[in-house]
């Protein structure tokens, strides 16, 4: 590959199709297409249906660029060159819930359905080939789109099993969070790892017995024979698009029937349990909204143990975008269906634990960037997570503040609770571990450490008297 000019930087996920590559110049998301590619393009951006989808924000919105703007393979200029909108916060599906990456899955369908219909395919059936504004899901990789041939299946069939179908059945027939599973293998739940999990009974469970059984079979009947071979017995056996169209829309209905609410846990109702007065908490949302507009208004804050999302929907009045990170996938499952009931379309939810939230995956580490490497906030809010992290996870406090100020960008805010050794909430959790554990645990020494690392702008002690609220700014 040809070393890329100054300020460009090749995407890291995008290397695996040699027809076309991403890049980033500045804030543009640019895309190489080869002679092929672009030919394919120059179909697609004619045809019926792309157009009506791009219009109604199911596929991100593409046009041509300048060819010269990025390098190609060997130093030859791409045959073409696409500009995409930008993503305001690219997530991964490991850190969806379950109903979000049930409604990404409706939509890849959806789009397949409809490029079938119009002489197209997908060749990637990938759940990383969606990203989300919002709550609302959108599909992103143009390069995926293709001439359909006659008598050829979906060539994106078994990258759908493996990274939507699978966890999804995985949670929904077995109640097993899917979350870890995708985390661990960037492609996806294999079917020889989960046909053990579906013995006796459970083989007759919706999707099972056909995407899962009867799918592995014929991959291990079919093992010896190349894909041209497969192809050439498919066409003979009068294969058409028709059957393809039939079996897309019988995986769209299977999707829709797959459902998991799981029980309410103690932190779907935190808002209701958590010990808050009313006056703490008018006192806590009027100083979050006046830290946030204190400054210019921010582009990207992350609300870190987000809940029910209370406090990203007051940080969305007064940003561009948030993202509301919230360790259980069934709080952050439920926030995203009122989210998608409101129309919201600034708050991305998802799910993360703090004390391990993702790394970078993939090849060479970097395919799929760290939460840390993306997230370059403007605000950051650390409302009642400090002591969760510093005693129920036994995180240093120092460790916490460095991770909390290196998530914001120079010059950026961060808010923050600190939670006094004596509040209800801590003594719960330092009941629970050796006495003597957190010498350190202490608001004066909490404060040093904040003033070593930024400028505390504002602080408040609450109503209650066991919590503080602090304005720091980052590098100040």
């Amino acid at each position: 590959m040809a070393i890329s000019p100054p300020g460009v930087r090749p995407e890291p996920a995008s290397f695996r199709d040699p027809a076309n590559q991403v890049f980033h110049v500045g804030d543009e998301v640019l895309r190489g297409l080869d002679e092929q590619a672009a030919g394919h393009w120059r179909t697609l951006s004619v045809s019926p249906f792309f157009p009506a989808l791009v219009a109604a924000g199911k596929v991100c919105a593409t046009e041509d660029a300048p060819s010269t703007l990025v390098p190609a393979e060997a130093g030859a200029p791409w045959a073409a060159v696409l500009r995409h909108e930008r993503i305001p916060f690219v997530s991964h599906p490991y850190e969806w819930s379950f109903t979000m990456l049930r409604d990404a899955a409706l939509l890849h369908l959806e789009i397949l359905r409809t490029a079938l219909a119009d002489g197209f395919t997908t060749k990637d059936g990938s759940a990383y080939n969606l990203q989300w504004r919002g709550a609302d899901p959108v599909f992103i990789d143009i390069g995926s789109f293709e001439p359909v041939r006659d008598g050829e299946p979906w060539a994106g069939y078994q990258q759908f099993c493996q990274t939507v179908l699978y966890p999804l059945l995985l949670t929904a027939h077995l109640g097993v969070d899917f979350q870890p599973w995708l985390r661990a293998r960037v492609d996806g739940i294999e079917a020889d790892q989960l046909r053990p999990l579906f013995g006796g009974a459970r083989r007759l469970r919706p999707g099972v017995l056909t995407h899962l059984h009867l799918h592995g079979a014929m991959q291990q009947r079919n093992a010896a024979a190349s894909t041209t071979d497969t192809r050439a017995q498919l066409r003979a056996a009068g294969f058409t698009r028709e059957l393809v169209l039939a079996t897309v829309r019988g995986i769209e209905r299977l999707v829709r029937k797959l459902d998991r609410r799981p029980p309410v846990s103690h932190w779907s109702d935190y808002q209701r349990t958590c010990g808050y007065s009313a006056q703490d908490r008018a006192a806590k949302e009027q100083f979050v909204a006046a830290a946030l507009t204190a400054g210019s208004r921010p582009r990207l804050v992350l609300d870190l143990g987000a809940n029910d999302g209370r406090y990203a929907r007051l940080a969305a009045e007064h940003a561009d975008y948030v993202v509301a990170v919230e360790q259980d996938p069934a709080v952050v499952d439920e926030l995203y269906r009122a989210l998608k009931a409101e129309g919201q379309r600034r708050i991305l939810p998802l799910v993360l634990d703090l004390a391990d939230p993702s790394p970078g995956g993939g090849w060479r580490g970097v395919e799929r960037a760290s939460f840390a490497a993306r997230a370059d906030a403007d605000a950051v809010l650390a409302l009642a997570v400090v002591h969760h992290l510093a005693i129920g996870r036994n995180v240093p406090l120092p460790e916490v503040i460095d991770w909390l100020v290196g998530l914001t960008a120079p010059g950026g805010t961060v808010v923050v609770e600190f939670v006094h050794p004596q509040d209800p909430m801590a003594r719960r959790l330092l009941a629970n571990k050796p006495e003597g554990l957190f010498p350190d645990y202490r608001r004066d020494t909490f404060e040093r450490l904040l003033a070593a690392r930024g400028r505390i702008a504002e602080r408040l002690e609450l109503p209650s008297g066991t919590r503080t609220l602090y304005r720091t700014v980052v590098g100040g």
